[in-house]
């Protein structure tokens, strides 16, 4: 009992500790929470609890998502302190564009129930509006709303158009990656670039748990698969956001500090890459202007 009591203590300093510096000085934990598709209330508010005592501090929401009123709710249902947590929204396709990313981000702090949100996204790169959200990014940041600014789902391509005219840089570049999609030309570019990468969908939604090379790096180190494959991300160096509103499955995905994977374990994971999304690809939603 007392193993486990102090198992737990040191899961949750591993994650309150374990920060990324962002280009511009801010500290980001390397490890997050998602919380696409946490809709009712009460679900939020456990599964927020649950994370929260399991020792993460990042919460992951956007305006798509539809449920950053819950997120702010729930905040203060549990009384957690602002300063205690660092949170990330993203700005939708639809919400695109100067004046309209200005009133829709300031729109999404009421519903948050805060001043600032730690880190804002551009959710999806769209043509229609591609420099004017940018533009109104910049200006968020000036006037405190924002710490920090990012995109979401750009390839080389949007950071290298992006340049051409950006005052700054996105300091974190969030994208689907997972052992069947390792998008490591995107890595590369992102690190020379001081950009970090944030992986969303970490686990494959689900598709890559069952691989049978992850199971037998699994069962060597007496883990889950789900587990390998965050170490894996917490090696590359890169910033990851499991979710799940189970409270097994919440501490589960954050105890991943009391091991590590060889060499020859990460490579073999790295060869599982077979280019394959599950999510849209982002090039068609930069041209049609909007991902579903």
């Amino acid at each position: 009992m007392c193993k486990e009591i102090f198992k737990i203590r040191s899961v949750k300093m591993e994650i309150q500790s374990n920060m990324l510096t962002l280009a511009g000085g801010n500290q980001m934990p390397q490890e997050g929470f998602g919380l696409y598709k946490v809709d009712d209330q009460e679900t939020m508010n456990h599964a927020i609890k649950a994370a929260y005592e399991d020792g993460y501090r990042l919460f992951d929401t956007a305006q798509l998502y539809g449920n950053e009123a819950e997120v702010g709710q729930a905040f203060k249902d549990l009384n957690i302190s602002r300063e205690n947590i660092f949170v990330t929204t993203k700005v939708s396709e639809a919400n695109q564009g100067y004046q309209s990313a200005i009133d829709s981000v300031k729109e999404s702090l009421k519903k948050l129930q805060m001043d600032y949100v730690d880190l804002l996204l551009v959710h999806w790169p769209i043509q229609r509006a591609f420099f004017d959200t940018w533009r109104a990014f910049e200006e968020l940041k000036k006037e405190g709303l924002t710490k920090s600014i990012g995109v979401s789902n750009f390839q080389i391509i949007h950071l290298q158009y992006l340049a051409t005219k950006a005052n700054e840089m996105p300091v974190v570049n969030q994208v689907e990656l997972h052992p069947r999609l390792t998008q490591k030309p995107l890595l590369k570019y992102d690190e020379e670039h001081q950009i970090v990468t944030q992986a969303w969908s970490p686990l494959g939604r689900g598709a890559v748990l069952n691989i049978p090379e992850l199971k037998a790096i699994a069962e060597k180190h007496g883990k889950s698969t789900a587990q390998i494959i965050l170490r894996w991300h917490l090696q590359n160096g890169g910033s990851f956001i499991p979710k799940s509103v189970h409270p097994e499955r919440i501490q589960q995905n954050a105890d991943i500090y009391d091991f590590s994977l060889s060499t020859e374990e990460m490579k073999k994971i790295d060869d599982l890459n077979q280019y394959a999304r599950t999510g849209r690809e982002p090039e068609l939603t930069y041209e049609y202007n909007h991902q579903y």
